[in-house]
């Protein structure tokens, strides 16, 4: 029996059940939730990481959209809560658009 001690989208265990298998789980208090969201975070980054092609760089960014909106709501939080601060440091900072990689910087 494998195990899996991780965070999983809401209907996988519909999922599971419906294949006739049987699994053990529990509801993460709120603080659990967002330990484990942090967690699932960075497998989905390592996932995204290890991507060779379109298709499959879309789904895994989808899933770290995903976490985004769990995180957010657990910080009761909305996603222009989030887009609003984003638009700031653009504003502020800019974006990775220009491909910039910083070597180093000179003391004087």
């Amino acid at each position: 029996m494998p195990t899996y001690n991780k965070l999983v989208r809401d209907q996988i265990i519909d999922i599971i059940e419906k294949d006739g298998l049987h699994c053990n789980y529990r509801i993460l208090n709120e603080q659990e939730h967002l330990q484990e969201i942090k967690k699932k975070f960075y497998e989905e980054v390592k996932e995204y990481e290890q991507t060779s092609n379109e298709t499959d760089a879309l789904e895994e960014l989808a899933d770290l959209l995903e976490l985004i909106h769990a995180a957010l709501s657990v910080h009761n939080k909305s996603f222009d809560d989030l887009e609003t601060v984003r638009r700031k440091k653009l504003e502020q900072r800019g974006g990775f658009q220009k491909r910039l990689f910083l070597i180093d910087v000179e003391d004087e």
